[in-house]
């Protein structure tokens, strides 16, 4: 699993879905904190490098519980989870049978994770444009306002009000682009899916 890969994972722990039809992509980020307290989607994330060559890809699953309650679960070929209980943040991977651990706020703090868990003071953070339809999509563009965000900009699709796609540079140019599926509103959730217990033999670095 390369420091690319797994840097990607932080940074998108906690994106969502919208629900309300706006009048654009701005309107819908906004919306998210008023309407969406959870969801549940699948998802397809491929990280490209400078030039467009493909990378990694990988399929999963992901659930969001405001305020700051995430999971993304990474299948094969590169399997990791990373669960967060509003506290802490627990990156699993299985491969290399490592956890890392931080807390929220760092894992959040002005990373594209904060465009949603951040609260309804996002502008605060980032500089939101609305750009132009594409594919019959409306989007949204944030650019963080922090030279030391490790991102570049961030774009954001909606499809009808719901999240469909989104593409984000990073500081070295790289990008990822992340499609979602059979996403749902609102589900019941169990809190007990929030919560991370570390398998026996496995290492522990971070906080």
């Amino acid at each position: 699993m390369s420091k690319v890969f797994t840097k990607t994972l932080l940074a998108l722990c906690s994106w969502s879905v919208m629900t309300a039809a706006m009048a654009d992509g701005v309107d819908d980020l906004k919306q998210f904190y008023q309407s969406t307290q959870a969801m549940r989607a699948n998802f397809k994330q491929t990280v490209f490098d400078q030039k467009g060559r493909k990378l990694q890809e990988v399929n999963g699953t992901m659930l969001l519980q405001r305020p700051n309650k995430f999971r993304w679960d990474y299948q094969k070929p590169y399997e990791q989870q990373i669960i967060s209980d509003g506290r802490q943040v627990f990156l699993f991977d299985i491969d290399l049978q490592q956890v890392t651990v931080r807390t929220v706020d760092k894992v959040l703090g002005t990373s594209p994770a904060a465009l949603l868990a951040g609260g309804p003071n996002v502008e605060e953070s980032f500089r939101l444009t609305r750009l132009l339809d594409f594919e019959g999509m409306q989007r949204v563009q944030a650019k963080p306002k922090q030279k030391d965000s490790g991102f570049q900009v961030v774009i954001i699709s909606f499809d009808h009000s719901k999240l469909a796609e989104m593409r984000l540079v990073d500081a070295f140019g790289q990008s990822t682009h992340i499609v979602f599926s059979n996403v749902e509103v609102n589900p019941g959730l169990n809190s007990n899916q929030f919560l991370f217990s570390v398998p026996k033999g496995v290492d522990v670095v971070g906080e």
